[in-house]
């Protein structure tokens, strides 16, 4: 579990990075109905890069969950909306990305959730 957890340590930097790289892919798919789209992308990239962070060692691995979890479950409401709104589904399949894709990315955030927990609760951790 503690590679499966540095993967996903690593992945969530990766992404949380790509907030500050590539802001208007976050900024598109933001719902309408979410205040300071700007600043939400933000906090959101340096949410996932701190999470991520957190991921890669033993002492912080358990909380790095927790907030990972909590975060992850925060931004579900953009994924759906990028799944359900005309105007989402008209730039994704303007820049190659299907319909069928976007609904696929519903379940997977259950299952990123999963692996998140179940990498941070293996009993891997030591307390130094």
């Amino acid at each position: 579990m503690r590679i499966l957890r540095r993967v996903l340590g690593l992945a969530f930097i990766g992404v949380g990075i790509l907030h500050f790289v590539r802001p208007k892919f976050f900024l598109a798919i933001m719902p309408p109905w979410i205040p300071m789209h700007r600043e939400a992308v933000a906090v959101s990239g340096a949410a996932e890069i701190a999470g991520g962070a957190a991921m890669l060692s033993d002492v912080t691995a358990k909380p790095a969950g927790l907030w990972l979890t909590a975060l992850l479950i925060a931004v579900f409401p953009a994924n759906v909306h990028m799944a359900i709104d005309r105007g989402q589904i008209d730039r994704m399949a303007k820049t190659g990305v299907p319909k069928w894709a976007l609904y696929a990315r519903l379940p997977l955030q259950p299952a990123l959730i999963y692996l998140v927990l179940k990498s941070t609760r293996s009993g891997t951790q030591q307390v130094v």
